[in-house]
C-alpha cells in the first residue's frame, strides 16, 4: 500500500513476548512517517520479539499495554489484516518457497494490497525503477522466491518486494547482517526512497556502520526487553565505541 499520507505507529507500555512470555517489558516509542528509528542492543534482548510483536507473529502475544496505527488498536488484527493496513516486516531470514516465481508473487502481492488488478503495463514500470534502485538485473524476476538465493540476494529480494509495494511503516530486522559495504549503501537508497515517498521505518540492527547510509532520526538501545537509552546516531557510535555497558 503506498505510503501517501501522514501516519504513524505507536508502541504504548508493551509486554509480550512468544508464548505469553514476557520477553518486551514496558516498551514505548512514537514513529511517525518519513521518521527511521534504529533499535539496537545486545543478543537476546528482545529485539526480533517486538518486531514479531508489531507485525503480529501467531506465536506471540501481548500481555499488557497497546499497539496502534493511525490510532487504530492492532492487537486484534491478524498479520494478514496488518499488512493491509500497510505494515510490514522484512524477515532477518526469509523463508523459501519453492515453485513461487519472484515476478508472479511480487504480482499478486500487490493486487491483494491494493484491492484490485494491477495494469500491468504500470506495474512492470514500477518492478522495473525497483530494480534500477537495487542495481538489479531483471533476470532475478525468474528465480524462485528465496529458494537457491545467496543470503545477500534473498536481502534484495526483500527490499524489492518494499519497493513495489511501498509499505507505510516498514521494520527490517538485521537487514544489513553479513553484507558489504556495497550493498549498505543498496539499502540505504531503498530506504531514502521509500521514506521520501513517506514510509516510517523501524530498523533494527547490531552495527553502527549502517547508520552511515540512513537518515536516522532517533536510536533507541533495548536490554532484557527494556528501552534503556534513547538518542541519536551519536548514541549508536557510542556504543560501537564502548559497548552496551557503558550505558
Amino acid at each position: 500500500m503506498a505510503a501517501t499520507v501522514p501516519h504513524t505507529l505507536s508502541v504504548t507500555n508493551v509486554w509480550g513476548g512468544p508464548g505469553g512470555k514476557e520477553i518486551i517489558r514496558g516498551v514505548s516509542f512514537i514513529i511517525p512517517s518519513r521518521r527511521v528509528t534504529v533499535l539496537m542492543g545486545p543478543n537476546g534482548s528482545g529485539k526480533s520479539t517486538l518486531a514479531n510483536c508489531i507485525a503480529g507473529h501467531p506465536d506471540h502475544s501481548i500481555t499488557k499495554g497497546k499497539i496502534s496505527f493511525n490510532k487504530k488498536n492492532i492487537l486484534r488484527l491478524s498479520p494478514w489484516q496488518r499488512s493491509r493496513l500497510g505494515i510490514f516486516l522484512a524477515f532477518q531470514h526469509p523463508v523459501e518457497i519453492s515453485g513461487i516465481i519472484l515476478y508472479d508473487f511480487l504480482m499478486t502481492a500487490y493486487n491483494a494490497t491494493m484491492g484490485k488488478i494491477a495494469n500491468q503495463s504500470d506495474f512492470s514500470q514500477r518492478v522495473d525503477q525497483a530494480l534500477e534502485i537495487l542495481n538489479m538485473n531483471r533476470n532475478f524476476l525468474d528465480r524462485e522466491l528465496n529458494a537457491g538465493l545467496s543470503g545477500g540476494e534473498q536481502k534484495k529480494a526483500e527490499l524489492l518486494q518494499l519497493l513495489v509495494l511501498q509499505p507505510r511503516f516498514i521494520i527490517l530486522d538485521e537487514i544489513d547482517s553479513g553484507l558489504d559495504v556495497d550493498a549498505l549503501k543498496v539499502i540505504g537508497r531503498a530506504v531514502k526512497k521509500l521514506q521520501k515517498q513517506g514510509s516510517g521505518f523501524l530498523v533494527i540492527t547490531h552495527y553502527q556502520r549502517l547508520l552511515n547510509y540512513l537518515s536516522v532520526d532517533t536510536v533507541l538501545v533495548l536490554r532484557s526487553g527494556k528501552i534503556v537509552a534513547r538518542g541519536n546516531r551519536q548514541l549508536a557510535k557510542k556504543i560501537e565505541k564502548s559497548g552496551y555497558q557503558a550505558l
